[in-house]
């Protein structure tokens, strides 16, 4: 049977319910289909040709996903809390990330038409600029304010009016606000995908993603690994998203903070129920067990009164005699911006991996806006 009377006899390949058996997948994933077919003949769908570099691996993974009953739904959905994935799509979020970054070096039109506008009513710089990257980079274009006092807030308008604004704008809202559930309350106002980008000291998910990924990148997998958090656990969204998130793997997490910044309690209720936790205030028997170290800065934004901020400023401090005894591999992460909690002199070092996060994070952006976008699948 050729390629073309494989396709003829299986008509139906809706990559969100695929009905095809088990022989024409495995045709399908052949070099002889692959060679005899162009991949326009698949009956795939423009979006997905663009997006073929992952080819194969995709068209398994989906069949797999359709025999296991796992539906991996993304067009057109909010992106507010790291609770609402399930590993396995954060596996595939990996994979799409995957195939975006030779993307990412040469650039794409696949999203060329749609607008992704970012309204940051806080201070922002490697978020906004990444995702604003992402979406250039994907032919795509963007809209939006990087901060409160040049938008219409500061007549007066609400948050809602603004979203049902923006919302005629733009394909896609990312949203940063000082308020823990802002997001969650823009995409009930938004008929457009809303991105939380960071809500208060609440979550910031697409960071999670990137640190995931970051992680996973560099040791080659999650499962089996001991990672640490020292810092701000208290104020710091980065933390409460990847925390959540590592509970959806096999890891042992260390928490390392002052007794003033400890993990939120929800957070640490919902995560302890599912991997080992272990807090401690000091580092410096930490370091050498773990494979991970993900250092946060102290908030000094979210502290209501400058006097508890001054009395916990500078509580930890990574230089290289604080790594003299870590292990060979390890691999020290920031969310960034860092203050001094990270010493200069790290940075050359095997262990530094923060500005690896940097260019990680718009490739996984890129993944999510063209999944969110429905320009993959």
């Amino acid at each position: 049977m050729s390629a073309s009377d494989m396709i003829n006899d299986c008509p139906v390949l809706d990559l969100r319910n695929i009905q095809f058996s088990f022989t024409h997948a495995k045709y399908l994933l052949s070099e002889e289909a692959i060679i005899q077919t162009q991949i326009k003949d698949f009956k795939l769908g423009n979006a997905f040709a663009d997006a073929f570099i992952v080819g194969k691996l995709f068209i398994l993974e989906m069949y797999t996903n359709a025999v296991s009953g796992v539906s991996l739904e993304f067009e057109d959905r909010d992106i507010i809390s790291i609770k609402d994935f399930s590993r396995e799509e954060i596996n595939h979020i990996f994979k799409t990330a995957k195939s975006m970054e030779p993307i990412a070096a040469k650039g794409s039109e696949m999203l060329r038409g749609k607008i992704l506008a970012t309204l940051f009513f806080e201070a922002s710089t490697r978020t906004r600029l990444s995702f604003e990257a992402a979406m250039h980079k994907l032919g795509g274009s963007t809209i939006g304010f990087a901060e409160a006092e040049i938008a219409s807030v500061k007549k007066g308008e609400n948050l809602a009016d603004t979203i049902r604004t923006v919302d005629k704008y733009s394909n896609v809202i990312v949203l940063r606000h000082p308020l823990e559930g802002a997001a969650r309350l823009a995409a009930e106002f938004a008929e457009v995908p809303v991105i939380n980008g960071g809500s208060g000291a609440e979550e910031h998910p697409t960071q999670a993603l990137l640190d995931l990924y970051t992680i996973n990148k560099e040791k080659g997998r999650i499962d089996g690994l001991k990672i640490a958090f020292a810092g701000d656990l208290r104020y710091g969204r980065t933390v409460h998203s990847l925390a959540y998130a590592l509970s959806l793997y096999n890891v042992e997490l260390y928490l390392v903070s002052p007794e003033s910044l400890k993990m939120r309690r929800e957070v640490l209720q919902t995560i302890k129920e599912k991997i080992p936790v272990i807090e401690k205030t000091s580092l410096e028997k930490i370091v050498p067990l773990v494979d991970v170290l993900y250092v946060t800065r102290i908030q000094k934004e979210r502290f209501p009164d400058p006097a508890e901020y001054a009395k916990v400023k500078g509580s930890y401090k990574i230089n290289l005699q604080t790594l003299s005894e870590a292990k060979k591999d390890l691999i020290v992460l920031h969310p960034l911006p860092r203050v001094d909690e990270i010493a200069a002199e790290v940075d050359n070092t095997p262990y530094a991996r923060y500005f690896q996060q940097v260019w990680n994070g718009i490739v996984v952006r890129m993944a999510l806006l063209s999944l969110i976008l429905g320009a993959t699948k």
